[in-house]
């Protein structure tokens, strides 16, 4: 078997696997090895073939690393599928604390306001704290 189809095998069973794992290093992995087969297709020699596996994988890794630090990993509190929808505000509780009554999925809801509201304005749940509703205007 030539060097080229190995490299080849090599990368689409890395970027197959990397379907089942999500962290994209594989995927990386397996393009610098598609890199290297491109290479070895070309007629380069195999220390040029591995230079260039190892200079993709290098930037690649450090991409990805820089991708990953950029986007946080979330908290298993923000794993709320209330996050990001919309509420109507009832009524105030007490507005000079920000305590309102919120309108959700049918049902009347504690919340916390951020900001200014006014009745029957939409409103954006935040996130969620015993079971209040952390909220904000739909503008702000």
């Amino acid at each position: 078997m030539t060097t080229y189809l190995i490299w080849a095998i090599i990368g689409f069973v890395l970027v197959i696997a990397e379907l089942v794992t999500g962290t994209l290093y594989l995927l990386v992995i397996g393009v610098a090895a598609l890199a290297a087969a491109l290479v070895a297709f070309l007629g380069g020699d195999f220390w040029l073939q591995a230079i260039t596996a190892a200079v993709v994988t290098l930037l690649g890794v450090y991409g990805v690393h820089t991708w990953w630090q950029k986007r946080p990993r979330q908290t298993k509190e923000s794993n709320n599928l209330d996050f990001g929808q919309h509420v109507v505000l009832e009524s105030w509780t007490n507005q000079a604390a920000g305590s309102a009554r919120v309108k959700y999925r049918g049902a009347s809801w504690d919340a916390r306001v951020t900001g200014s509201a006014n009745l029957n304005d939409t409103l954006v749940i935040e996130g969620q704290r015993n079971g209040v509703l952390d909220v904000r205007p739909l503008s702000g």
